[in-house]
């Protein structure tokens, strides 16, 4: 009997360029171009600096970019591992919606890169190879109902590595056979813990759970591809994924090949407006809104009160954060920056945000309340907001700028990119950028 991962494995290894609808390549790309502006951004923090490093020490000599650091090139794995921590460095990287605990751009971009790099892959490969790891993630993730973080896993660090082998072993054109070893190698790196959410300190672990990922891929697709086995029951069969990590009375096996090749999760990618969680991002937006419209300020405001899913309780109800990745996990923190800063502007979210007084009593007050879900999008929130003058305001939010139903037009992407490549120099962004646009026609992918 055939099993799941002999079926994606199949599907990734034959999936040509050619036969992918055009919408479908659109927005691949737009999530590479995305990535790379979010990587950029990255670089300049000291947990992407300390993996760079690390990178620098032990994979020197390749020909690998790692994206913010020009002058410095490593071998295809410590590419891939760095530039999954810059990519999900703060908060800006892409998902699916409605989630299912897959980071396309983090995941899969590193991967792709490293090897197309490495292999002087073209472009149309590339994006051929980043469309079967995101069909591959997103399939994984739904089966799975997202049930691996209700019992303490970080999503991301599980059906990622997934996601990263069926990507690099396209590059490297692993057949359907070596394809699905490279499946059964990478469930067994899977990692990644949600500790982190419940700690005073060690936030920082987070952006190393996609790093490791991507890395993962690049280690499971080239053992494959020497002979190296795994087994093909890995997804659905006996101590494999679905069992192992997920609670049982959540999964849907029959979800990791439905509509294959006809169905396109690629065009469930959703970028993120704000530098923080996702699931504050409706929130942050409605309230923003709210403020425009109403033509109040921080100090007119009573109270804030945000409803949404359960989970806004259960995993980003932080109080006192103890650091800036703990802030942007939290719900409550989030909402109270949106009250005193411009959530646009990643700069935002600093460390001078955390020590700002006025933005932790405000995170101390935010009222969390869990309302019925039945009907609504994951997603969905309503911000009511109590003013000093009487005044009772609110706004439903069941999308945010980003997301599927409401996606980035290639202007607003190429505006956000600007603002995050900014360090590099106007010419040098706007090169760059008019070279992810014609990702299709490069001989060799490459950022440089």
């Amino acid at each position: 009997m055939t099993t799941s991962a002999q079926v994606l494995g199949k599907f990734a290894a034959e999936i040509k360029f050619e036969d992918i609808p055009a919408a479908v390549i659109e927005r691949a790309k737009d999530c590479v171009i995305d990535t790379v502006a979010v990587c950029s951004f990255g670089a300049r923090f000291p947990w992407s600096q300390m993996v760079a490093g690390y990178a620098r020490r032990y994979g020197r000599g390749g020909p690998c970019t790692v994206i913010g650091f020009p002058d410095m090139r490593v071998h295809a794995p410590y590419a891939a591992l760095t530039n999954g921590v810059l990519a999900h460095a703060y908060e800006q990287d892409s998902l699916r919606d409605p989630g299912v605990g897959g980071h396309p751009g983090a995941t899969l971009l590193p991967a792709v890169l490293a090897i197309c790099e490495e292999e002087q892959v073209d472009g149309k490969n590339a994006l051929a190879a980043f469309v079967a790891g995101v069909e591959v993630m997103f399939r994984i993730g739904l089966a799975s109902h997202h049930t691996p973080e209700k019992i303490g896993f970080h999503a991301p660090g599980l059906t990622g590595p997934y996601a990263a082998a069926v990507a690099a072993g396209r590059v490297l054109g692993l057949d359907a056979e070596r394809m699905t070893h490279a499946l059964g190698i990478a469930g067994s790196l899977s990692c990644g813990l949600l500790a982190f959410t419940k700690s005073k300190q060690g936030a920082m672990v987070k952006r190393l759970h996609l790093g490791r990922a991507s890395e993962s891929g690049i280690l499971a697709a080239r053992l494959a591809a020497d002979g190296y086995t795994g087994p093909e029951t890995v997804l659905d069969g006996k101590f494999g994924f679905l069992e192992a990590f997920c609670q049982p009375d959540g999964i849907e096996p029959e979800l990791l090949t439905t509509e294959l090749n006809q169905r396109w999760e690629t065009l469930r990618i959703c970028m993120k407006r704000y530098a923080c969680h996702v699931n504050s991002q409706t929130p942050v937006q409605a309230l923003r809104e709210l403020m425009s419209e109403h033509k109040f300020a921080a100090s007119d405001v009573l109270s804030v009160t945000v409803e949404g899913a359960e989970r806004l309780l259960s995993h980003h109800d932080i109080r006192e954060p103890g650091d800036v990745m703990q802030a942007q996990y939290s719900v409550p923190f989030c909402v109270a920056l949106a009250l005193y800063r411009d959530p646009d502007d990643p700069k935002s979210f600093s460390a001078s945000a955390l020590e700002d007084a006025e933005i932790r009593a405000a995170c101390r007050n935010i009222v969390l309340r869990a309302r019925e879900a039945a009907g609504r999008s994951p997603r969905s929130t309503r911000v009511i907001v109590r003013l000093r003058d009487g005044r009772e305001v609110a706004r439903d939010g069941d999308t945010f700028k980003g997301m599927p139903a409401d996606p980035l037009s290639r202007a607003e992407l190429h505006r956000k990119f600007t603002l995050l490549t900014s360090d590099s120099g106007a010419a040098a962004a706007a090169s760059l950028f008019d070279r992810l646009e014609r990702m299709e026609t490069q001989k060799c992918f490459s950022l440089f």
